[in-house]
């Protein structure tokens, strides 16, 4: 299942060209990850409580055009794969149907002592 936010793009999201500053979509794509979880009822403060976490460990992002000032983006976010210690997502902005930026994503669900640990069932099962 694909979730879709949309993110404009303001003056401070670009370099002096007018062009998005490529680790912005960084931030976007943390953004879309966070609301994936939350529409599945994943709050992530709440797991901070619990001392669950889920930290990035990799990504591999490919830039194939740019975005500007003023354009309305697309961010797609999908779970690909996960296993008991890992998800990993696929993350596209889109404008309109044009897609500029793809990544891959992987994060690992560590305890407060960033110690890596099996996802709890509860997080499993809604996703």
């Amino acid at each position: 299942m694909t979730n879709k936010i949309v993110k404009k793009i303001y003056y401070h999201d670009t370099d002096s060209g007018g062009v998005v500053y490529y680790a912005n979509y960084l931030k976007y794509f943390e953004e879309a990850r966070t609301e994936f979880l939350k529409d599945r009822g994943i709050d992530i403060k709440e797991l901070v409580k619990e001392n669950i976490m889920f930290v990035v460990r990799h990504v591999d992002i490919d830039y194939k055009s740019r975005a500007c000032y003023g354009d309305i983006l697309d961010i797609l976010t999908t779970i690909t794969d996960k296993t008991k210690v890992t998800l990993n997502f696929i993350h596209e902005a889109k404008r309109h149907d044009t897609l500029l930026v793809i990544a891959n994503t992987q994060l690992v669900c560590v305890d407060n002592n960033f110690k890596p640990m099996a996802i709890p069932e509860k997080i499993m099962k809604n996703l």
